[in-house]
This record gives C-alpha cells, sequence and structure tokens, in this order.
C-alpha cells in the first residue's frame, strides 16, 4: 500500500508543467527522536466491512501516545493516504513536550476493491472517489466505522481504547486528494472535526473541489480553523492549478472568518514541505485547547444584513412524523402540518405548542388570506380548504390536487400541483368567485411558492432541478414573462437542489430551502448566502417568519420544528404590497 501511495505522488508529480527546484527546508526539533521522549505504539488492522464503501479493503494504522489512559477520552487525529510526516515521531515529542493534548493518530490508507482474479484484473482504487468527492460519504466512513472499530482494539498491554466524542477534541488531515478530503469532513461535519491540516491540497476540478471558494464565502461561517501549505511549483494541468487554487482557499476563508494559517513556499507537488510543516501545523492547530474553536464572522454583507450574531437555530418541537406547510397568521403565531397524522399544529407568541385539527385531510401546504382564514392543500381529500377564527372548516376548491399555496392581498390563490417527479406540474390560480385556472404548466415537480413583497412577481420552486422561476403577475392574475430565476447550489450527491418552501423577506430577499440549506437569493436571483440548517433525519422542508415583529424564521425539518431571529422581518401575502428598494445590479 505504501508503494501505491508513493506511486500516485510520483504520477502526479510527473504531470508538472515546470521542473520543481530542489527543496530544502529546515528540520523541526519535533519531527526527530528524542532522547528521553516515551514512545507510543502502533496497532494496525485491515478493514475490509465498509457499507459506506462497499468491497473495499485498506490498512488502519492507530498511534497510542504512552501517555494516554484509559480512563479518559483521548483527542484524535485523522490522517487520509496512512502515515505521513513522520507522524508518530512528531506527535511523541509534541504531547510529551504539552504542546498538543494527549491524541489518538488514526492513520487509513483509501480502499481498494480486490479483484476477483489478481493475475488478469487490477484492483478498483477508490482513492479519487473517496478523497475528491464532495458529500459527507468519507466523514460518515470515518465516524461511523473506522473510529468504532478503532474503539474495539486494545493496546499491547491491554488498555482500551476510547476516543473523545467531541468535534473540538478532532483533528483531521492528508495531502493532494487526501487534503480535500480532510477539509470536506470538517466541512460537512464540523460538530465532528474542528481542526484541519492541508497540505498540497487538490481544491481543483478533479470531482468539483474547486467549488469551494464559492461554498465558502456564501455559507455562514462554521467552527473550523486551517492550516494551509502548498508551493508555487504545484501542478497546473487539465484539472487546474493548484497553487492558485489554494491561494484563492486561503483568501476564501479569510474572507469569511475563519481561522486560517498559510505557509507557501517554492515546492512542487509532493510531501516534503508539508512534512517539515507538520510540527508547526500542530502546534498551531492545537493552541489554546481545551478552548474551542470558535465561528468568525464573515465579511459577506448579506450574512451581516440578516443574521443575529451569536445566535443559532432552537428546538421549538419533536417527535412528528413529517413537519410541512408553515404559516403564519397577522398576529404572528405559527402554523405547521404533520402531513402522515393529518395534524395540524400552533406555536402561541409565547412558544406554546397546541394541536388544531386532529384529521387535516392530510394538509400540505398553509397560508393566511386577507380575510384572516387559514387556508391549507388537503392531500387526502383533494380539496383547498379554509378555516375561520372558531376552526370552521368550508371547501373552498374541490377536486384538486395540490401541494403548497399562497394567498395574494386581492385574494387570488395560487396552488402548485405537480404530479411526481417526471411528469410536468400545473400552477392553478383560484379567483375569489371559486373560479380554477391553469396558469401555467410544465415544471418538473413544482413545489414552493410565494409572492415577491410587491405582489408582482410570482416565485416558484422546481424541486427535480436547481432553479427558481419567476413569473410577472397580470391584471387578470394570469402568469407572464416566465423564466429561469434562480440558480441554486447543488449538493455533489445529488442529481438536483431539491428546492421546496420559500419565503420572501421585506427587503425582497428570497429564502429557499434545499438539500444544501437555506439558499438566500436577492432580487437579481443570484445566491449570496446558504444557512447551513439542522441536523436531522431529512432536509428542511419548508419555512416563515413568525413572532410579534415577524423576524422569527420557523422550519420544518423532517420530524422537529425550528426557530431563529433574524436582524430582518419577514413580508405576508395578506399585508399591504411593499414596494422595496432597487437592488443592486
Amino acid at each position: 500500500m505504501k508503494k501505491l501511495i508513493a506511486s500516485l505522488f510520483l504520477s502526479y508529480a510527473c504531470l508538472a508543467l515546470a521542473q520543481t527546484p530542489i527543496e530544502t527546508y529546515p528540520s523541526d526539533p519535533a519531527s526527530t527522536e528524542q532522547a528521553g521522549v516515551p514512545k507510543g505504539e502502533i496497532l494496525k488492522f485491515t478493514f475490509e466491512e465498509s457499507k459506506i464503501f462497499p468491497g473495499t479493503s485498506r490498512e488502519v494504522s492507530v498511534y497510542i501516545p504512552a501517555q494516554y489512559r484509559a480512563d479518559k477520552p483521548a483527542c484524535v487525529y485523522v490522517n487520509q493516504d496512512g502515515i505521513q510526516w513522520k507522524a508518530p515521531t512528531v506527535l511523541d515529542n509534541l504531547i510529551h513536550a504539552k504542546e498538543m493534548p494527549i491524541t489518538i493518530g488514526v492513520f487509513i490508507t483509501p480502499g481498494q476493491v480486490k479483484a476477483a482474479n489478481p493475475d488478469a484484473a487490477l484492483n478498483r482504487f477508490n482513492r479519487s472517489f473517496e478523497y475528491d468527492g464532495l458529500g459527507d460519504a468519507y466523514a460518515r466512513f470515518v465516524l461511523e466505522e473506522i473510529l468504532p472499530e478503532v474503539e474495539k482494539r486494545k493496546t499491547s498491554d491491554g488498555r482500551t481504547i476510547k476516543l473523545s466524542q467531541n468535534g473540538n477534541d478532532r483533528a483531521i488531515g492528508g495531502s493532494s486528494s487526501g487534503a480535500v478530503c480532510a477539509f470536506t469532513a470538517a466541512w460537512e461535519r464540523p460538530d465532528a472535526f474542528s481542526r484541519v491540516f492541508s497540505a498540497i491540497g487538490t481544491y481543483v476540478n478533479l470531482r468539483g473541489a474547486d467549488r469551494y471558494p464559492s461554498l465558502i464565502r456564501k455559507y455562514e461561517p462554521k467552527p473550523i480553523r486551517i492550516f494551509l501549505q502548498d508551493g508555487s511549483n504545484d501542478l497546473n494541468i487539465y484539472a487546474g492549478d493548484w497553487w492558485k487554487a489554494n491561494e484563492t482557499m486561503e483568501r476564501a476563508l479569510v474572507f469569511a472568518g475563519y481561522e486560517v494559517n498559510h505557509v507557501w513556499g517554492e515546492g512542487g507537488h509532493n510531501g516534503q514541505h508539508g512534512t517539515a510543516l507538520f510540527p508547526q501545523a500542530m502546534r498551531w492547530l492545537w493552541k489554546d485547547y481545551p478552548k474551542p474553536v470558535a465561528k468568525g464572522i464573515s465579511k459577506n454583507q448579506f450574512l451581516s444584513d440578516i443574521l443575529v450574531e451569536n445566535t443559532e437555530w432552537e428546538l421549538v418541537g419533536e417527535g412528528y412524523t413529517f413537519t410541512e406547510g408553515t404559516a403564519t397568521n397577522a398576529q404572528g403565531e405559527v402554523f405547521f402540518q404533520d402531513i402522515p397524522t393529518s395534524k395540524t399544529y400552533k406555536i402561541d407568541l409565547n412558544g406554546k405548542l397546541t394541536t388544531l385539527n386532529i384529521d387535516a385531510k392530510r394538509a400540505s401546504g398553509t397560508a393566511f388570506g386577507p380575510d384572516g382564514k387559514r387556508y391549507t392543500v388537503a392531500g387526502g381529500s383533494k380539496q383547498i380548504l379554509s378555516y375561520d377564527a372558531n376552526g370552521k372548516e368550508v371547501i373552498v376548491v374541490d377536486s384538486i390536487t395540490g401541494n403548497d399555496i399562497t394567498v395574494a392581498k386581492n385574494g387570488n390563490i395560487y396552488i402548485t400541483s405537480p404530479d411526481g417527479r417526471e411528469k410536468p406540474s400545473k400552477l392553478y390560480l383560484i379567483r375569489p368567485n371559486g373560479e380554477k385556472v391553469v396558469v401555467d404548466e410544465g415544471l418538473k415537480f413544482a413545489n414552493g411558492l410565494c409572492l415577491s413583497p410587491d405582489q408582482t412577481q410570482l416565485y416558484v420552486t422546481e424541486s427535480a432541478s436547481h432553479w427558481v422561476w419567476v413569473y410577472q403577475i397580470q391584471a387578470d392574475g394570469k402568469l407572464a414573462y416566465k423564466q429561469r430565476f434562480g440558480w441554486l447550489h447543488v449538493r455533489d450527491i445529488d442529481e438536483n437542489a431539491w428546492s421546496d418552501g420559500l419565503k420572501c423577506d421585506r427587503d425582497g430577499r428570497i429564502y429557499v430551502t434545499s438539500l444544501t440549506g437555506i439558499q438566500v437569493l436577492d432580487q437579481l436571483g443570484r445566491v449570496n448566502a446558504i444557512l447551513p440548517t439542522p441536523k436531522t433525519k431529512g432536509q428542511v422542508s419548508n419555512l416563515c417568519f413568525g413572532g410579534k415583529d415577524f423576524d422569527t424564521m420557523y422550519v420544518t425539518c423532517h420530524d422537529k420544528v425550528f426557530k431563529r431571529k433574524f436582524k430582518v422581518p419577514g413580508v405576508n401575502a395578506f399585508e399591504v404590497a411593499v414596494k422595496p428598494k432597487a437592488p443592486r445590479l
């Protein structure tokens, strides 16, 4: 396996367009064995039982420091491509000098699927798939499969291995594609990895890692500390320019408020500079420990304008089956549906939860009209229903299959009506007199919809794509000038954004739930910011602004409901139309 890893690095180096100069770096004393420093132990095992990367086989080496005691969980450092950086010696010295905490090192080689007949066929090499791809698969592999397997082992003297479950106690690192892999694991799971060592990182277009600088600038900052290394003679090949990509990463991280350190040199695509810097990187990554790594403050003005500092998502309720259909009444009380159980819930201004409808007929979309009534799309009865303040139910429209709903100030109702993911969806206009009109069709799973603050535009999410569409509303309520409006980010593991609910604030920003998070668009349809959503069984399905001042966002998230305070209030369709300021073009 070591020979394989070496050959991979060599093949990369052979592709370099410039001759790499001879590299010499000062030796850090921590990289050399020191007299009187106790040596840790290295355990090795083969792991072949992965469900996340089925069929793969790989070697895992576990470094146990001499100072480790089984009565206290140890910190963790995970490294890709096996043992690098003279890591066991460095960890021996730094732990002994108390320059980093007692840390167990877990060194993992990339997986291979062994050929059935090795004499006639090659193994399948899984390195690029595991390391270069975005998404949470590798993080889950480490957290759900490798680390539990490590904890099944014992040291040679019988000590059990206990690893800390706290992300502040965990670091992860690697070089080249292994560096991207390390960053991705922390990016996807900052709750599990808060410190990243990235050497000659492959932040180029092999499997989409070139998207990171843009995502970093847009996302609300995460509690991650990053050490970057690269050299000006790194690769410049078909996939991109490694050196410029690392510079771009550093600038993006600084812009977004991350605690980042970098050391640039003139080296090429190899591990020499990274090996020389590894002790320095470990000291810096673990500085001030056990003080938690904090979230920074982004220079993204869009985020600054909407987010209240030091706020997070707060749990409002849990234990539901599948929550959807958020809506706010004129008082700021919030309503949502639990579709499978056909129940409607209300959150009052004091945060008290009550059950309203025992049988909501599997209602999904919910909205309040200018008449104060609550309107729902009842999937179970294929009706649009209304409820007055006393809960009296009235059928507004019969024989309609719908999903989501919005009610304009003039009483016009708009309904999305998807017919599975493959068949074209319909958009309906329901006039105050009950007339039902198809005003558009063709979107692939038309889902959420909302009106612009001035009620002249209708925004609609197309779940089975990465688009939000926009229509101009005509005097008769019909729609015109249909166009693709919002280009949404899509996760590497998904075919589409699966956008769902959306709402506007009073300044005209559009908040769209998606698999990537809540994507926030300006009035030109550009995603300026992305808000990570709470980790639950599924994605955030819908949202609304509620509370006394309509400045608290409520989101339905599978079996739970969350809220978060914002600086800007949401806009409600039942209110008088508001003309926002013109956008910056």
